[in-house]
């Protein structure tokens, strides 16, 4: 098939060396699906590798207090991950020895991991021929097609695409092309090796991925939201407890103690703080 094999050449060239892609270990596949959710490429490499000096294996990170686990994700932000991280390792630990399965319905059953992750598991850990889509492989595929694809669709195309016995690097590459060159806003199609096959560019027209069931949602902005208090409560957690009328002055906002003590309930409520009579505590 000539995508396939356009895609397969401009890898061959343009294949990005990431940490994560040097080894097959799934519980390092693992912490670096989760890390890559929602955080750029450049953050997560140095955080990837002091996790894992902390954390190499499942059972060690089951056996840690997720106040540590914590401690050790600061600078990747949306801290439920790492709660999220930490619930896996220790089912991973009691289900299967310690040892991440190999199996689909297994890695799904697992607290945490949905449909994408499992996927990315079985091609990055165990090069099973499953395709893998993100937000860049599914803008990939709708401008290729030239039409918005739900789901369905989308999953099964990515799956048909897959080269026999190549699922690592296919997906490798996918994700690649999608973040370099296919880009949300920027598209280099003068680059793109599959720019000959693209509908979307044939045709013109409105960017069918706008409208695709996997893609990308603008982030709000980081500075003065509720996001920028929480992570600066959640680093005071990290050196002790928070009486409740010093919340709002740690969270930034100095006199708005309705909004610091939402903040603080949804910290308890996503499990990462806890109450006692000093005051805020990390759980």
């Amino acid at each position: 098939m000539a995508l396939r094999d356009a895609v397969l050449a401009w890898g061959e060239q343009h294949l990005r060396a990431l940490p994560w892609r040097q080894t097959r270990d799934p519980w390092r596949v693992l912490v670096s699906e989760l890390m890559l959710q929602q955080t750029q490429v450049p953050r997560v490499v140095p955080a990837y590798r002091r996790f894992l000096e902390r954390f190499p294996t499942a059972p060690v990170c089951a056996a840690a207090p997720q106040g540590e686990v914590i401690e050790a994700w600061q600078g990747l932000g949306y801290n439920r991950r790492a709660r999220s991280l930490h619930r896996i390792a220790q089912a991973v630990t009691e289900r299967h020895d310690g040892t991440v399965p190999n199996d689909l319905d297994a890695l799904e059953a697992l607290p945490g991991i949905g449909p994408y992750t499992a996927r990315a598991l079985t091609a990055f850990a165990f090069e099973g021929d499953v395709g893998v889509v993100d937000v860049n492989v599914a803008r990939i595929l709708s401008r290729v097609d030239g039409s918005p694809m739900g789901r369905l669709k989308m999953q099964a195309r990515a799956d048909e695409l897959v080269p026999d016995g190549r699922g690592w690097l296919w997906n490798q590459v996918m994700l690649d092309l999608g973040a370099t060159v296919c880009g949300r806003r920027t598209q280099r199609c003068s680059e793109c090796p599959i720019a000959g096959l693209c509908a979307w560019r044939q045709g013109g027209g409105p960017d069918p991925s706008l409208q695709a069931a996997i893609r990308t949602r603008p982030q709000s902005r980081f500075e003065g939201s509720d996001r920028q208090g929480r992570a600066r409560l959640l680093r005071a957690l990290l050196r002790g407890p928070v009486a409740d009328e010093d919340l709002a002055g740690v969270c930034g906002w100095p006199g708005d103690e309705d909004r610091a003590a939402r903040v603080a309930a949804a910290l308890v409520g996503d499990g990462l703080a806890t109450r006692s009579d000093k005051g805020l505590l990390l759980a």
